[in-house]
C-alpha cells in the first residue's frame, strides 16, 4: 500500500531516518528543495559538491538507491514501478515548499515517472524537472547490456565516460560497481513507459554535446521528446562535454538549475558562495 500525501507528516525524520534521503544543507533559511535523482550505478553522493554551491535558500537532497554504499545489503527494486513508489514514499515529507527534479541519464526517467506518481496522489506538483543526458521515456534507445558480461558493462562505462580506469581495473571496487551498474540497467532497459497525459511544469533538458546518449544533433530534435511530455515550455540547455559534463562543468550547471528555480538565486556579485571541495 503506497503512501498518500499527508502535509503533516514528519519532514525532520524522513531527513534523519530515510534510508533514501541525502540532505546535505538543509537550513532555516530554506525555502525551495532540489531533489537530485542519480544515473545508472549511482549514488546520491554524485551530487554532494553540488552543497557547495547552493544558496541558503535552497535544499539539496540525493536519493540513495538500494544496492551500492551504505545501502549495498538493502534488496534491490525489481522493477522501475517498485523503485518509484519507494521514492515518492521517501519524499512525500519534504513537499511541504516547492521544489524541483533533477535527475541525470537513467535518473530523468526515475524523476519523470516520480512526478506523475507523486500527481497520482495528489500531492503537490514539481515546479521544474530537469532532464539531464537522457531521451525522454519512450524515445531512449534501450539494449540488454544488463545481461552481458562483466567487460562488456565496464566497456560501456569507459564509453560514457564518468568512471575512471583505476576503479575498473580494481577487482573490489569493479565488482562492487557492476553490481549496482547491473541492477540499474536492468531497471532502465526493461522500462516500459506507460502512455499518460503530459506534465504541466516547465522541463529543462541540459545535455553534453558530445554526449553519446543524447548529444547536440538528438537534443534540438524536440528535445530529445521531451517536449512531447509537458503541457508547459520545454528549454535545452547544451555544455561542452560527454555524458559527464556535468562533473567538469559544475558550477555552470548548478547556475542553470538555480537560475530556472528561481532568478532571484542568479549570482550577482552580492553573494559570495563558498568552493566547492
Amino acid at each position: 500500500m503506497t503512501a498518500a500525501y499527508s502535509p503533516n507528516a514528519s519532514a525532520r525524520a524522513a531527513r534523519d531516518d530515510s534510508p533514501w534521503i541525502r540532505s546535505w544543507n538543509e537550513g532555516p533559511a530554506s525555502r525551495l528543495t532540489l531533489i537530485c535523482l542519480p544515473h545508472a550505478g549511482g549514488s546520491a553522493g554524485f551530487y554532494r559538491t553540488w552543497a557547495a554551491l547552493m544558496p541558503p535558500e535552497v535544499e539539496l537532497v540525493g536519493i540513495q538507491y538500494p544496492g551500492r554504499e551504505d545501502r549495498f545489503d538493502d534488496p534491490e527494486s525489481a522493477g522501475m514501478g517498485e523503485l518509484v513508489t519507494a521514492v515518492a514514499d521517501a519524499v512525500l515529507p519534504l513537499l511541504d515548499r516547492p521544489y524541483a527534479l533533477f535527475g541525470h541519464s537513467m535518473g530523468s526517467a526515475v524523476a519523470w515517472e516520480l512526478a506523475h506518481e507523486l500527481d497520482r496522489r495528489e500531492a503537490p506538483g514539481p515546479r521544474r524537472l530537469f532532464a539531464s543526458g537522457r531521451a525522454a521515456p519512450g524515445k531512449a534507445v534501450t539494449g540488454q547490456l544488463h545481461r552481458q558480461d562483466d567487460d562488456v558493462l565496464c566497456a560501456e562505462l569507459s564509453r560514457l565516460g564518468g568512471t575512471s580506469r583505476e576503479v575498473l581495473d580494481d577487482p573490489g571496487l569493479r565488482s562492487l560497481i557492476l553490481t549496482a551498474v547491473r541492477h540499474d540497467y536492468r531497471i532502465i532497459e526493461t522500462h516500459r513507459p506507460e502512455e499518460r497525459p503530459p506534465l504541466s511544469c516547465p522541463i529543462h533538458v541540459l545535455t553534453g554535446g558530445a554526449d553519446p546518449e543524447l548529444g547536440e544533433e538528438r537534443s534540438r530534435d524536440r528535445a530529445g521528446g521531451w517536449a512531447d511530455l509537458t503541457t508547459a515550455r520545454t528549454e535545452v540547455r547544451v555544455f561542452p562535454g560527454d555524458h559527464f559534463y556535468l562533473t567538469p562543468r559544475r558550477r555552470e550547471v548548478v547556475a542553470t538549475v538555480l537560475r530556472r528555480m528561481d532568478p532571484s538565486l542568479t549570482t550577482d556579485g552580492r553573494r559570495t558562495w563558498p568552493s566547492t571541495p
